[in-house]
């Protein structure tokens, strides 16, 4: 009875062991990857360090991981595999200084990390890995989809830079467009020949992809949201809401290419958002025309005196060519030191 009368204080005993319950949990998995972490490193170090002896390493040669491996094993089992350990001897040489390891990441996310090559795109994926608290299998299909090459084919030498350094902040409109997006997550097979609201339906069965696509900070609102002016009906594709930059991102699809009459529908819609929907403490919404092509002249004068906060952007079903990207990118930086 005593326990009924207090029943208040009971959940509340209830929800304070849970809490901390969890909290220790999360702890204890973070200060478990931590250990994991600063020991694949410590291992990486020793073998180093080993083949740094000069006797010992023209003795061992190549054949020093094959016998570590060997030897390992017999004692721990598994976990000591050749590839592992060239994995932890890598990572101790990308890694030197263990104050630079985030143990917000995991393992398996340095192993994909120390898969890339080039400095400026591990850093920028390392950053946004982070940013974004990507899972691995978030992380592997960005660098598969090329983010941080779609991102920096656009800027100048300092943009790259400083977007490998800290990754992609979101401060402003432009911050969050892409070009292209890449949809390839949509499984559309070729010719391509769907139709606008296919491929809608698509994006809306694989939502999670597309805000992952998308980036940081968009919350899903509604599809086919309806706006009413002078008793006609008119119909935004996709509607979003950008809880960094405080406003809704509309966004409107387009199978073939973009027109100049799509913008002035998209500036319509935005025109509509800022004086309807938008309430105390939201920011003038962002319209993004997401199209299969777009010529750059026509959507250049098209947008004169056009709202800042529209973008006509392309899309692909397909995965992009990361060498041309990389050319082009490696081409700016080149005209930027001349």
């Amino acid at each position: 009875m005593e326990l009924a009368k207090d029943n208040m204080n009971y959940q509340g005993l209830v929800n304070q062991i849970s809490e901390t319950f969890l909290q220790g949990q999360k702890n204890a998995v973070i200060s478990v990857n931590s250990h994991l972490l600063e020991t694949y490193r410590a291992v990486g170090q020793y073998i180093v360090e080993f083949e740094q002896k000069g006797n010992e390493k023209a003795e061992y040669g190549k054949n020093l991981l094959n016998s570590l491996s060997k030897d390992l094993t017999n004692i721990h089992g598994k976990g000591f595999s050749i590839s592992n350990l060239n994995r932890m001897r890598q990572f101790y040489l990308v890694y030197p200084i263990c104050a630079t390891l985030s143990h917000k990441l995991s393992w398996s996310h340095y192993v994909e990390l120390l898969k890339i090559e080039d400095k400026l795109e591990r850093s920028f994926y390392e950053k946004q890995a982070l940013i974004e608290n990507w899972s691995v299998s978030e992380l592997k299909r960005q660098k598969k989809a090329s983010l941080f090459l779609r991102l920096a084919v656009s800027k100048d030498k300092k943009e790259v830079l400083q977007l490998a350094k800290q990754g992609q902040i979101v401060e402003k409109p432009k911050d969050i467009i892409r070009e292209p997006y890449v949809l390839e997550f949509l499984q559309i097979p070729e010719p391509y020949n769907l139709t606008e609201t296919e491929i809608e339906q698509r994006i809306i069965g694989s939502l999670q992809h597309f805000l992952l696509e998308l980036g940081k900070g968009f919350a899903f609102i509604g599809r086919q949201y309806r706006i009413t002016l002078a008793n006609r009906h008119h119909y935004v594709d996709l509607v979003f809401y950008h809880h960094i930059l405080k406003c809704f991102v509309l966004i409107d699809l387009k199978r073939q290419e973009a027109g100049y009459e799509d913008i002035g529908q998209m500036n319509m819609y935005l025109g509509y958002f800022e004086n309807e929907e938008n309430t105390e403490g939201d920011n003038p919404p962002i319209g993004i025309v997401l199209a299969r092509e777009k010529d750059e002249l026509l959507i250049k004068y098209a947008m004169h005196n056009v709202s800042s906060q529209l973008f006509v952007s392309k899309y692909q079903f397909y995965l992009p060519n990361r060498e041309e990207l990389k050319a082009l990118i490696e081409k700016q930086l080149s005209r930027d030191e001349e």
